[in-house]
């Protein structure tokens, strides 16, 4: 994660319109503000998604570009599957997405994590009754909040992006933010001094299963599904994460998904 101020995001959007490949294959999209999973170096975008994505399409023997246009644009870009076929970015399979995108085979284990500063009280998610939490909008974090504190409460402060979300806990303008577990153990370990804890509830934050999102129909998916089996068996995978998580996956739940 970078620094928090609206130059910054501004400068991300201008960054988004490079890719990170220059040949003229099938067009991907991505938010990349989701350190350590996509995000932007300069004027390049990384990530673990990144990195995936394209051992993915080597291995499926697709040629592909890929480009930073943010996360509503993205949904609503591979929804409508004009210019784009195909978008990563960290996005939960869920049943009610799946009435909008045809979904890849899952390719990694996630869940929500809590962020509070160190002398919180909060123990868990419903310890953020009456508090102040940031999520970003249209999320499974927002889902899930929205069904503990209320949809309609004020005190749950949807953002258009994690960084946002990120940000209004540093000003002071939250007392807690919820998001992917990456994200916010990535923000924790690069922001030793602002003394903040990631808090994980298995009760009332399930396990999720990141997918590639296609239009509906899409025949990418027949594609993609078989080359992404043979990348977690085959040892790729576990290079990738190790790069980024410095630890080795458990990958026997998306095998089972496969």
């Amino acid at each position: 994660m970078k620094k928090w101020y609206t130059l910054s995001i501004v400068t991300l959007m201008l960054l988004g319109i490079v890719g990170c490949s220059s040949n003229d294959g099938i067009k991907f999209a991505t938010d990349a503000t989701y350190a350590p999973m996509e995000y932007m170096d300069k004027e390049e975008i990384t990530g673990f998604d990144i990195d995936f994505l394209s051992e993915v399409m080597k291995e499926a023997g697709i040629k592909y570009d890929i480009k930073n246009i943010g996360w509503d644009t993205m949904l609503e870009s591979v929804k409508q599957g004009k210019e784009y076929k195909g978008g990563i970015s960290s996005v939960s399979i869920t049943d009610e997405r799946k009435e909008t995108y045809d979904f890849s085979a899952p390719y990694f284990e996630s869940t929500n994590m809590i962020m509070v500063r160190e002398d919180s009280p909060v123990k868990n998610a419903l310890d953020l009754k009456g508090l102040k939490v940031a999520v970003q909008g249209a999320t499974t974090a927002d889902t899930l909040m929205s069904g503990i504190m209320g949809a309609t409460n004020s005190d749950l402060k949807r953002f258009d992006s994690n960084t946002l979300a990120l940000l209004d806990l540093s000003k002071g303008g939250a007392d807690a933010v919820v998001a992917d577990i990456a994200i916010i153990r990535e923000y924790i370990k690069n922001n030793p001094n602002n003394k903040l804890v990631g808090i994980l509830d298995p009760t009332n934050f399930d396990s999720e299963y990141y997918g590639i999102i296609f239009p509906k129909g899409s025949d990418l998916k027949a594609k993609v599904d078989p080359a992404i089996k043979k990348v977690i068996e085959n040892g790729k995978y576990a290079e990738i994460y190790k790069k980024w998580f410095g630890e080795a996956p458990d990958t026997t739940n998306l095998l089972k998904l496969q």
